[in-house]
């Protein structure tokens, strides 16, 4: 990809235009990182970019923006592991400066520009505003964004307030890159977020779900939460999350201390890569128990913690707007996570049904991922894990026995009875009790009796 981002600022040049690598792309490269996506800023205005790059996509002219992708048959997917950015295509922009952010997120109006030094001071933190030549290797820096890349700081570009009043969703950026780059965030920024939490709110929430997606799948989930918490944004945006402090639970289960640091221990240890709705489950898998917090006669107890947990993470998730399939895998992680406890002693039709569930990969990794940050008792996730490796997948999903064609056929009325009766067949089948069609049969009239 940077060969082809090289590329383009070639062609830019040799067509007698200004053209630089710019933003996250130079930041990672002078960290030595690879870039999920490539950024270019050039004096080209937008037509004339379309001009010299026909196969190109209009994502953003009023504000300068062409996306120019990849030629086709590259072998290169359109966006990356996460599912953000635009990996696959170059985003080309005009230089300009922005005029006014009524809506706090887009500027009034933009003016186009000749100068990279102008263009820069529009952008959010200094780590970000760097531009790279990427066929001398000169670095321009306007910001003294080398600086702080050096002492491991985010800086806002210019008045801090004056950046996050334009766009509101760069205070959790600041502290997913902070969280991300395990970095400080210089003083007049860190305050100016701390003051303008609460506008956090007038973000879609979309935006708002994305960047906190981003923050729990980077590497440092734990890191970026505890800055949340410490900026006032968690309480803005996940106060159910926030509730979790101070929350004790019984240390004989949990030595590691309260709800709060318990979660924050998950997230520490998220797989790299991680899925999403993993992460996301990972978070709000104890959210059931602030509410349900009470002290009885023999320890602290959560009653009912992951009935009321599952319709938090169904409101949060609503509230964020995740897709339904999204949404139904996370409540399935909360609602599951304590069912590992009863595996030993699960029959085994159960424990089959139990590990059929959809992606139960991320199910099994979550209580992992939970008994590490607490007992560190991992007996019923290896007992799981060995049954399984011992289980062909047609032992765990069998071909059913019968249908209801074959009921009919016997002379059985259709109706809701028909859904007991097979449900009864398939677990005697996972029991390994029937093998056949005709034991199944056998099976039914017997305990199914015509009549009864």
């Amino acid at each position: 990809m940077k060969e082809f981002a090289t590329s383009i600022v070639r062609t830019l040049r040799e067509h007698g235009f200004q053209a630089y690598l710019v933003g996250g792309c130079v930041r990672d490269l002078l960290l030595r990182r690879q870039p999920a996506d490539y950024d270019i800023a050039t004096d080209a205005l937008p037509q004339q970019v379309m001009q010299l790059f026909p196969e190109t996509f209009a994502i953003g002219v009023q504000f300068g923006v062409v996306l120019v992708p990849l030629p086709s048959g590259n072998g290169e997917d359109a966006r990356d592991q996460s599912g953000f950015g635009h990996h696959g295509s170059v985003e080309v922009a005009t230089f300009r400066s922005d005029l006014g952010y009524s809506d706090g997120r887009h500027p009034d109006e933009v003016r186009f520009s000749k100068s990279p030094q102008i263009d820069v001071q529009r952008r959010d933190f200094t780590i970000n505003g760097l531009l790279l030549d990427p066929i001398s290797g000169e670095v321009l820096d306007f910001v003294g964004g080398r600086k702080d890349l050096e002492a491991g700081l985010i800086r806002a570009i210019g008045d801090a307030k004056g950046r996050f009043a334009e766009d509101k969703l760069r205070m959790l950026r600041a502290l997913r890159f902070a969280a991300r780059f395990q970095y400080k965030i210089e003083d007049q920024t860190w305050a100016a977020i701390k003051s303008a939490a609460p506008e956090i709110r007038q973000v879609s929430r979309e935006r708002v779900r994305d960047e906190l997606t981003k923050i729990l799948i980077e590497g440092e989930a734990a890191h970026g939460f505890r800055f949340l918490s410490e900026s006032g944004l968690l309480r803005e945006v996940l106060p159910e999350v926030e509730a979790m402090k101070g929350v004790e639970q019984p240390p004989e289960f949990h030595p590691e201390g309260d709800v709060f640091i318990h979660t924050m221990l998950l997230l520490e240890n998220l797989p790299r890569p991680c899925p999403p709705t993993l992460a996301w489950g990972a978070l709000l898998h104890d959210v059931g128990k602030p509410p349900t917090f009470r002290v009885a006669p023999d320890r602290i107890r959560f009653d009912g913690h992951v009935d009321v947990g599952v319709k938090m993470a169904e409101e949060i998730c609503r509230r964020l707007r995740f897709s339904n399939h999204d949404t139904e895998q996370i409540m399935a992680l909360v609602k599951n996570h304590m069912r590992f406890a009863q595996v030993m002693q699960m029959k085994e039709s159960t424990f089959k049904k139990f590990v059929r569930l959809p992606r139960f990969d991320e199910h099994l990794e979550l209580h992992r991922l939970d008994c590490r940050a607490s007992h560190r008792n991992l007996a019923s996730y290896e007992f799981t894990r060995e049954k399984m490796l011992t289980m062909p997948p047609e032992a765990i999903r069998p071909k059913p026995l019968l249908s209801g064609d074959d009921l009919i056929a016997e002379g059985y009325q259709p109706g809701p009875r028909f859904k007991q009766i097979l449900a009864a067949v398939e677990d005697a089948q996972l029991e390994g009790q029937l093998c056949s069609a005709g034991e199944a049969l056998e099976f039914v009239k017997t305990a199914f009796p015509l009549g009864g």
